[in-house]
C-alpha cells in the first residue's frame, strides 16, 4: 500500500493525537493511539518548519532525549557542566525506554528490562548505584543487585499444544535430534564465551567496543544467522524457532535478516563462562522508564520537550547554528553552540546536517530500522488460569503467533491478583522495512485492538469482558536492524566519528538496539565534548 503525502500526514496526525480516546463500535472497551509525534517528524522531512531569526548562545546542544541523549546530558551534569540544553521532540524523554502510568500500574512503552551488567560496564553500574539498585560487589568484584529489582519467579513461559509450558524453549515433544542440536548450539556459545584474541579480548562484550575486532569475529557478520546455522547442519524446527524469537525480540528481524555476528552476540555477550546461564534480568513495573527517570534527575531544567532540531550548520570555525522548532509555543528557536551531541537515529541526520550528507552519503543510507507496535492492555481482572500448565509469568510468549506475547507490568510489584496491565509487543519483521512501516501505519485503532484481542483470546478464552482499555504506540523506527554485513561495515565505523563539532551518540552506532549501548555512546560523546572544551575529567568508561 502506497500512501500519498497528504494521506500519510492525515493518518499520522490521527496516530499521534493524545486525545484520541473515543470508544470504537464493536469493542466493549476503549482503545487509543498515543504518540510518538510522527506528524512533527515528517514535517521536518518535508521542510515545513520555519527557521529562527535569532540564536541564543550556549556551549552544548544535545539533540534527542532517548537513552543516548540522556546519557550524554547525565555525563555533562556529572562533570558540573551546566551550559547546555537537551531538545526532545516528544512530550517526555526516554524514547522507546520510557514508561507510562495509569490508575492500575506503571508500565513500559518499549524496553522493559536490562540484563544485570558485569563489572565491565562502568557507566551502567554507576547509574544503577545512583538509583539504589547496585548494593555492592562480591569477593570476585562482581556487582550485587537488590533482590527486589531482579525479575522474580515465575519468569517466563510459552504457550504451545493448548497449554503453557515453563521457559521459552519448548522441550515438550522434542526428539533426540532436537535435543542434540539444542545442546550443540549452546556448546558453540560456550566456545565463543571462552574465546579470546591475541590481545586477550573476548569476542562479544557489552558494550561492544570492548570486544575483539579479530578477522574471525568480523567474518561472522558477512553471513546471515540462517546461513551460519545451515552450514552446521542445524535444522531443528524447535531450535530455529527459539533462535528466531531471539532475533525478533532484540532486533525486530528474522534469522535471514540478522547478521550471524548479531545472532551469536545475543547469546554469548552476557555469558561469563562456559555452561553458565546468561546474566539475571533487572526490571521494574515501568520497565526501563525507571532508568529514564533516574537519568534526568540531574538536569531536568535543561530539557526542552516538544522541541525538534531541524538543522545544524557550521557558522564559523568552532561555532554551530542549531535551528529548532518549539511545537508547544508554535515558533522557531535557535542556539549558537560550540558543540552538538547528535543523539538521534542516523536516518534523521540526512535531514538535519546537510554537510554530513555530502561527506557520508552511502553511510546514512546503510542504517535501517524495524517498526514495532506496543500495546498496554489494562485488565479489570486477570483471566482464570487453566488447572494444567505453567502459571502466569513475567514474560508470556505465544509460540504460534507473530507477536512476542506480553509482559505483566504488575509482576515486579508483587501484585498477583486483581487488576493489572499487560504490555503486548508486535515487531514487523518483513525484509522491506518501508512496506512494513506503511502496513503498520495503515492499521486503524480498531484494527490494532482486534489484532491484540485475537492474539490474547487464543490463549485466554473469554478475556474480552475483562479488558478495560488498550493504549497503542506505533514506533516507525523502533530499533536498528543488524542485517548481514552491517555490524562491521565501514559506514557504521565512520558514523561514530565527530563531524565539524558534532558528536554522535545513539544505539544505531553499535548496530544493535540495547540500552547499554545507547548509554555508553552518550557518555562517550559527552566526554569527547568535555575534552574539546577543556573540561575533560576522569572517564566514566
Amino acid at each position: 500500500m502506497v500512501l500519498k503525502r497528504r494521506e500519510f500526514l492525515a493518518s499520522s496526525l490521527a496516530a499521534s493525537a493524545l486525545a484520541c480516546r473515543r470508544r470504537r463500535r464493536g469493542l466493549p472497551f476503549e482503545a487509543a493511539f498515543l504518540g510518538p509525534a510522527v506528524d512533527l517528524g515528517h514535517r521536518l522531512r518535508w521542510g515545513e518548519l520555519k527557521e529562527p531569526s535569532s540564536f541564543e548562545p550556549v556551549d552544548v546542544v544535545v539533540a534527542g532525549g532517548g537513552i543516548a541523549g540522556l546519557g550524554a546530558a547525565w555525563r555533562l551534569a556529572g562533570e558540573g557542566f551546566g551550559n547546555f540544553v537537551l531538545c526532545e521532540m516528544e512530550d517526555d524523554v526516554g524514547g522507546t525506554s520510557r514508561g507510562g502510568l495509569n490508575g492500575v500500574s506503571a508500565f513500559p512503552w518499549g524496553a522493559h528490562y536490562v540484563p544485570a551488567p558485569s563489572r565491565d560496564n562502568p557507566p551502567l553500574l554507576r547509574l544503577l548505584r545512583e538509583a539504589g539498585v547496585l548494593e555492592g560487589f562480591d569477593v570476585k568484584g562482581e556487582p550485587i543487585f537488590g533482590e527486589q529489582f531482579l525479575v522474580r519467579a515465575p519468569e517466563e513461559r510459552i504457550h504451545a499444544y493448548g497449554q503453557w509450558w515453563e521457559g521459552l524453549y519448548l522441550k515438550a515433544g522434542a526428539s533426540p535430534g532436537d535435543e542434540a542440536e539444542y545442546h550443540a548450539f549452546f556448546a558453540e556459545m560456550d566456545r565463543w564465551a571462552l574465546w579470546r584474541d591475541g590481545a586477550g579480548r573476548k569476542a562479544f562484550t557489552i558494550p561492544r567496543w570492548r570486544g575483539s575486532d579479530a578477522p574471525e569475529v568480523q567474518a561472522l557478520d558477512r553471513q546471515s544467522f540462517a546461513q551460519w546455522l545451515d552450514r552446521r547442519g542445524w535444522r531443528s524446527e524447535r531450535l530455529r524457532w527459539f533462535l528466531e524469537y531471539a532475533c525478533r525480540d532484540d532486533y525486530g528481524a528474522t534469522l535471514e535478516t540478522t547478521s550471524a555476528w548479531a545472532g551469536i552476540f545475543y547469546f554469548a555477550a552476557r555469558k561469563t563462562g562456559p555452561g553458565e546461564e546468561s546474566r539475571p534480568l533487572l526490571s521494574w513495573p515501568e520497565g526501563n522508564g525507571f532508568l529514564v527517570n533516574q537519568l534526568r534527575r540531574a538536569f531536568a531544567s535543561k530539557v526542552r520537550p516538544r522541541t525538534i532540531v531541524t538543522s545544524i550548520r557550521q557558522a564559523t570555525e568552532g561555532i554551530l547554528l542549531v535551528h529548532a522548532w518549539d511545537e508547544g509555543a508554535q515558533r522557531p528557536v535557535g542556539w549558537q553552540a560550540r558543540k552538538v551531541v547528535f543523539a538521534l537515529p542516523q536516518y534523521l541526520a540526512a535531514h538535519t546536517i546537510p554537510s554530513l550528507w555530502e561527506a557520508r552519503p552511502e553511510g546514512l543510507e546503510s542504517f535501517t530500522q524495524s517498526p514495532w507496535m506496543v500495546v498496554n492492555v489494562t485488565l479489570r481482572e486477570r483471566p482464570k488460569e487453566p488447572p494444567l500448565g505453567f502459571p502466569l509469568s513475567w514474560d508470556n510468549v505465544i509460540r504460534d503467533s507473530p507477536s512476542l506475547g506480553y509482559v505483566v507490568a504488575t509482576h515486579q510489584a508483587l501484585k498477583d491478583h486483581g487488576p493489572t496491565v499487560w504490555t503486548w509487543y508486535q515487531p514487523f519483521t518483513g525484509p522491506d522495512l518501508k512496506a512494513e512501516r506503511e502496513r503498520m501505519y495503515a492499521l486503524g485503532v480498531q484494527d490494532c485492538a482486534r489484532m491484540v484481542l485475537a492474539d490474547l483470546q487464543r490463549v485466554h478464552p473469554g478475556i474480552e469482558p475483562l479488558i478495560a482499555r488498550m493504549d497503542i504506540i506505533r514506533w516507525g523506527h523502533a530499533m536498528v536492524r543488524p542485517r548481514p554485513g552491517f555490524c562491521w561495515s565501514v559506514a557504521l565505523q565512520r558514523a561514530r566519528e565527530p563531524h565539524q563539532g558534532i558528536h554522535f551518540a545513539h544505539t544505531d552506532l553499535s548496530g544493535i538496539a540495547l540500552l547499554e549501548e545507547a548509554l555508553d555512546h552518550g557518555v562517550r560523546a559527552a566526554e569527547e565534548v568535555l575534552a574539546a572544551l577543556g573540561r575533560g575529567g576522569a572517564s566514566w568508561r
